[in-house]
C-alpha cells in the first residue's frame, strides 16, 4: 500500500510464532524497534508476530532483514542493544535516495540541525559515522572538533552510544599540569574548552552539567587513559598533534566493544619540544594504508571562522615555504 509519492510500506509475519522470543527481539518497552526506526528513518508497527514497516521504498527490505536477522539469534540468545546498533550498522541505516557522494549529511541534535558546509566536512562526517576511527587533520576553524562533538551528541541521542569520552593532551605553552590550581576537573577544564563550548551549545548547559556528573560526559586527559578499555564510548582526542608517537599508540589501543573515536589536530601548530616527534605526524604515517581507518584532511579554503583567519593561515603557509 503507497501512503504517498515517497513512502511505501512492507507487511510480513515471523515464524515460528513465540512469545518469548518476540518480547527479546522488541526488547524493554520496544527500545529496540525504536532503534530501528531511528537509525533508518522508518515507522516500524507490529501486533504480536505480524509487522509492518513504513518508510521510503528503498529502506524497507534492508529493515526487514534486520528484523528477520535478530529473530533468528532471539532463539540463542537475550539480544542486547548493542548487537541491534551492529545489525542496523552491517545494512547501512542510512538514506539511499541518491547517491552516497551526493547526499547531504546533517546531525540532528536537540538544539537543532548541524550540517556540513563544503566537500571536505560533507566528507568528513562521512569518515565518522563510517569508521570506527577517524582523523580530521587540518588548520583552526575548519570545523573539526566542532563536527565531531556534534556526531558524539547524535550518537548518546539515539542510544549508539552509553557514554561520549573528551580527551585531550595537557600541552599547552609550555604548561603542566602540576603547576595549574584545583583538583584534575578544574586543572583539565580550560584545555576542554572548545569542546564544552560545542557541548553547551547542543544540549544547553544544564543538561550537560548533569551528564557530567552522572559520567554519562567523562573528561579525561590522555596521560589518565593508560589501562583502560572503553567500551560503548563516542571517544574525541582534541589537538593530537601535542601528543607524543607514545601517547597516540597508548590511546588508539583504547578503543573497546562497539565504540568510535576522533581524533582531531592541526600539524602546523604542534607544542611539543623540537625534540619529540607529533603522534598525529606519525599516525598519519605509520596507519594511512589501514581499511577501517578515515582520513580527512582540511585546507585553509575550509576555514568557516571570520575571512582573516583564512588569509592569516595562508600567510603563514607562505612564510614557511621561503
Amino acid at each position: 500500500m503507497t501512503t504517498s509519492s515517497s513512502v511505501d510500506s512492507i507487511s510480513f509475519e515471523l515464524s515460528p510464532s513465540d512469545n518469548p522470543r518476540l518480547a527479546n527481539l522488541c526488547g524493554n518497552l520496544d527500545e529496540h524497534l525504536r532503534m530501528m526506526e531511528r537509525g533508518f528513518g522508518v515507522e516500524i508497527n507490529n501486533r504480536g508476530t505480524k509487522f509492518q514497516i513504513i518508510g521510503k521504498p528503498e529502506l524497507l527490505a534492508d529493515v526487514q532483514d534486520v528484523i528477520h536477522e535478530l529473530y533468528a539469534e532471539t532463539s540463542q540468545t537475550v539480544l542486547v542493544p548493542e548487537q541491534v546498533h551492529l545489525a542496523i550498522r552491517k545494512l547501512g541505516g542510512t538514506d539511499t535516495t541518491t547517491p552516497p557522494e551526493q547526499q547531504e549529511i546533517m546531525i540532528k541534535t536537540k538544539r537543532g540541525l548541524v550540517k556540513a558546509r563544503g566537500d571536505n566536512q560533507q566528507a568528513y562526517l562521512k569518515q565518522v559515522m563510517t569508521h570506527d576511527i577517524s582523523f580530521g587533520v587540518g588548520p583552526a576553524g575548519t570545523g573539526k572538533t566542532y563536527l565531531a562533538v556534534a556526531c558524539a551528541v547524535e550518537a548518546l541521542e539515539r542510544d549508539f552510544a552509553r557514554r561520549i569520552v573528551l580527551v585531550r593532551p595537557a600541552v599547552e605553552a609550555g604548561e603542566k599540569l602540576g603547576f595549574l590550581p584545583g583538583d584534575l576537573t578544574q586543572k583539565v577544564d580550560p584545555y576542554l574548552r572548545p569542546l564544552y563550548d560545542a557541548l553547551y551549545e547542543m544540549l544547553g548547559f544544564e543538561r550537560v552539567a548533569k551528564l557530567i556528573e552522572r559520567n554519562v560526559i567523562e573528561v579525561a586527559p590522555l596521560a589518565y587513559m593508560r589501562g583502560r578499555t572503553l567500551n560503548e564510548s563516542f571517544i574525541i582526542l582534541d589537538e593530537a598533534q601535542n601528543t607524543t608517537c607514545e601517547q597516540m599508540k597508548m590511546f588508539l589501543t583504547r578503543l573497546g566493544y562497539n565504540s568510535t573515536a576522533v581524533i582531531t589536530g592541526d600539524i602546523t601548530q604542534i607544542d611539543l619540544p623540537s625534540s619529540q616527534k607529533s603522534g598525529l605526524r606519525h599516525a598519519i604515517e605509520v596507519l594511512k594504508d589501514i581499511d577501517g581507518i578515515g582520513f580527512t584532511f582540511f585546507q585553509a579554503k575550509d576555514v568557516v571562522r571570520h575571512s582573516l583567519v583564512q588569509k592569516v593561515i595562508l600567510a603563514y603557509e607562505k612564510a614557511e615555504k621561503l
